[in-house]
């Protein structure tokens, strides 16, 4: 915004910076939520993979009581 106030930009030009800024905020917050949503993805790989490793362990015993 400093730029566009040390300039005497005509209203065209000052339309064609303000959306040009608001693309790169736009595009800022797309990065972050595609960011978060991964870290979850992640988050959530994670925890099934311990609750599966929890549910072989727990399986393979109760196997063991069964078998002759």
């Amino acid at each position: 915004m400093l730029i566009r106030q040390e300039q005497d930009l005509d209203p065209i030009q000052t339309e064609v910076f303000d959306l040009l800024v608001g693309y790169d905020v736009e595009e800022k917050n797309r990065r972050k939520q595609t960011a978060t949503r991964r870290l979850f993805e992640a988050r959530r790989a994670i925890e099934k993979r311990r609750e599966e490793a929890a549910l072989a362990a727990f399986i393979d015993r109760e196997k063991w009581f069964d078998e002759e």
